[in-house]
């Protein structure tokens, strides 16, 4: 069976924990923080969020090995 290959874009934004869940950064963090309200940029400051299940093996099948 041929090996299976990882999706590079996903690759760059998951990424798994040693217990297997999927961490990712949550949005409307990067720019344009001058126009938004304290509210939003305290909801979204949390950079570690993980994947919820409906998700997860949607990302489990870009990611094969793990990455």
């Amino acid at each position: 069976m041929a090996k299976l290959k990882t999706n590079k874009a996903a690759k760059k934004r998951y990424k798994y924990t040693a217990t297997g869940k999927v961490k990712r950064t949550k949005a409307n963090r990067r720019h344009l923080l001058g126009n938004k309200t304290n509210r939003q940029k305290s909801t979204g400051s949390v950079q570690n969020a993980y994947v919820d299940n409906t998700c997860k093996n949607h990302v489990k099948k870009l990611l094969p090995y793990g990455n």
